[in-house]
């Protein structure tokens, strides 16, 4: 059975690097507290009862997808359609088409702003297999009108983003609760690695600031990793309790 992915795919480059993967959701965090239908995380309440749970909880998914063979991974993505038409059963409705696209489109854009931010930029095939990757997990939900490649993906994600974004009650509900997880300082560092990831409209409603201390911390990161010292760092800069949760997030690809 061929895997979902091929050995040392972008994919997998991305999904099997734990600093990457923190950095998807820091900034999947900040727009999807913004998007039109995040109501749907409150009527689960799972979201804003315990948010790093949920980080863990997606990350399994998504890696076992993404490690995973074809077949695996078809199975992963059948749970999942099947979790969410039990959602849409119990509230008697729809999550509408877009919003699976928005979640679709944040994975896929977050993955490359991630990665250019703490290793280097893709090339342009690399784009194109990563957006293919994504694809085939929302064509395997059956999410209608997906563009068919990247340079499609591109113009329609920025119609998401200039449609689909707008700050509720539910924002803030949200970002309270991030900083309830994670103490004053560690929250202040979620946000500025989403000032430093996040689109121009995310940045603006978010009040987030234009120019992030943090962005000029990256290359200081780069150096301590390089020289064997990325354990220290994740000691000092992540929550003990889930330390050991964050290192098993690494899976060689």
């Amino acid at each position: 059975m061929p895997d979902f992915t091929r050995s040392g795919s972008i994919a997998r480059q991305i999904w099997g690097d734990a600093d990457v993967i923190l950095l998807v959701f820091a900034g999947s965090a900040a727009e999807f507290a913004l998007n039109r239908a995040v109501d749907w995380l409150f009527f689960t309440g799972k979201l804003p009862a315990d948010p790093i749970a949920r980080l863990f909880s997606t990350v399994r998914y998504a890696q076992e997808i993404v490690f995973a063979s074809e077949d695996q991974a078809n199975q992963a993505i059948a749970r999942m359609e099947a979790i969410h038409a039990g959602v849409e059963g119990k509230r008697g409705y729809s999550i509408p088409d877009w919003a699976y696209r928005d979640v679709l489109y944040m994975l896929i854009d977050y993955s490359e702003r991630s990665f250019e931010t703490l290793h280097r930029p893709l090339t342009a095939p690399e784009r194109e297999e990563l957006f293919r990757t994504f694809r085939a997990v929302g064509a395997g939900m059956h999410v209608p009108d997906l563009p068919t490649s990247y340079a499609d993906w591109k113009v329609d994600r920025q119609t998401h983003l200039d449609q689909d974004l707008v700050r509720s009650e539910f924002t803030d509900k949200l970002f309270r609760r991030y900083r309830e997880q994670l103490g004053s300082w560690r929250y202040g560092l979620l946000r500025q690695a989403q000032a430093v990831l996040v689109p121009e409209q995310v940045r603006q409603q978010l009040g987030l600031p234009r120019k992030p201390l943090l962005a000029y911390s990256i290359g200081l990161y780069k150096l301590l990793n390089a020289l064997k010292l990325r354990s220290a760092v994740q000691r000092v800069l992540l929550p003990t309790e889930y330390l050991g949760q964050i290192r098993r997030l690494d899976v060689p690809y």
